[in-house]
C-alpha cells in the first residue's frame, strides 16, 4: 500500500498515450474505485471519424453528457475511498477546439456552462505525454476499428492543444510523464518508479521523465 494523500486522481493525455491501463493498474493497486471513459458506448463515434464535420457535435454532447454522468457518481463514494478515472472534464473542451467550428463550439459552450456544475476536482492530475509517431503506434496496436480513420494531422492537432492546456493548468497538482518508453503494464520496475514518484507530489507541477527499468515480465 501507498501513503499517497490524493482521494480522487485523474489520468489524462492524447489518444493512445495509455491512460486507460495506467487507470486501471493504479486502481488494482490502491484498492480504488474505478471511473473509466466508455467511447463504445458513443453511438456517434465511429460516424465522426467517418465524417468529422457532420457528427462533431453531437459525438462531443454525448460525451460530455456520459462524463459529467460519471463525475457525479462519486459523491456516493465513502470518503476514505480513493476514485480513479482516465479523464478530467476539461478534455470535454480540448477535443470541442479541435473538432467543432465556431457556431458549434459556440452551442457547445453554452450548454456545457449550464450542466457543469458541483463537479468534483482531482486532487492529483497525471498528464501523459508520448510523440505523435508513438501515439500512432498505440492505437493501431490496440486494433479498434473506428480508430483506424484518425489520421495524423488530426492527432498532432489534438496533442498540442492538450500540451498548450497543461501548460496552464493549475487546479489541481500535476504530474507531466513522458510515456514514450516506460511500460507500467508489462514491467512492474516501471510502474513502481511511477507510483514511488507520485507520493512526493503536493502542490504545483511536476515533471516525470524515468528510463525504462530492467524488469522480468508481469
Amino acid at each position: 500500500m501507498t501513503s499517497l494523500e490524493a482521494r480522487y486522481i485523474a489520468v489524462e493525455g492524447p489518444i493512445g498515450v495509455g491512460k486507460t491501463s495506467l487507470s486501471r493498474r493504479l486502481a488494482e493497486t490502491l484498492n480504488a474505485h474505478l471511473i473509466l471513459e466508455a467511447p463504445e458506448g458513443n453511438p456517434f463515434l465511429e460516424r465522426f471519424y467517418q465524417d468529422p464535420k457532420a457528427h462533431a457535435l453531437a459525438t462531443q454532447l454525448f460525451f460530455l453528457n456520459q462524463r459529467l454522468k460519471q463525475l457525479r457518481g462519486m459523491e456516493s463514494s465513502p470518503d476514505e475511498e480513493i476514485c480513479i478515472t482516465d479523464f478530467v472534464i476539461d478534455k470535454d473542451d480540448l477535443f470541442a477546439q479541435v473538432t467543432l467550428d465556431a457556431e458549434e463550439y459556440r452551442l457547445y459552450r453554452q450548454i456545457r456552462e449550464g450542466l457543469q456544475r458541483d463537479v468534483p476536482k482531482p486532487d492529483l492530475v497525471i498528464y501523459l505525454q508520448a510523440p505523435v509517431e508513438v501515439l500512432r503506434q498505440r492505437i493501431q496496436s490496440r486494433g479498434r476499428g473506428y480508430e483506424k480513420l484518425i489520421d495524423r494531422v488530426y492527432l498532432q492537432r489534438l496533442s498540442d492543444t492538450y500540451a498548450t492546456f497543461f501548460y496552464h493548468y493549475a487546479d489541481a497538482p500535476l504530474l507531466i510523464v513522458n510515456a514514450s518508453e516506460i511500460d507500467w503494464v508489462n514491467r512492474d520496475a516501471d510502474f513502481q518508479q511511477l507510483l514511488e514518484f507520485m507520493q512526493s507530489v503536493r502542490v504545483g507541477r511536476h515533471f516525470f521523465n524515468p528510463l525504462p527499468a530492467v524488469d522480468q515480465p508481469r
